[in-house]
């Protein structure tokens, strides 16, 4: 699939340099953006693991 984004020239003076420290091409980088996002977990998985973790917190410490 191809997307289009439009960057003001800010934004794509940021996206380049970010993407220059890093050895990337700006596209590469911004690809891997894309993926990390949509890749992330549904906010509501988020906050139900979050709340069995702190839940059992002292649980799992005692069994570490």
């Amino acid at each position: 699939m191809n997307i289009r984004v439009d960057l003001t020239d800010e934004q794509s003076e940021r996206l380049a340099a970010l993407a220059e420290s890093l050895g990337v091409e700006p596209a590469d980088l911004a690809r891997a953006a894309c993926i990390d996002l949509v890749s992330q977990p549904p906010d509501d998985f988020r906050e139900a693991a979050k709340h069995v973790l702190e839940k059992n917190r002292e649980l799992y410490r005692r069994l570490a």
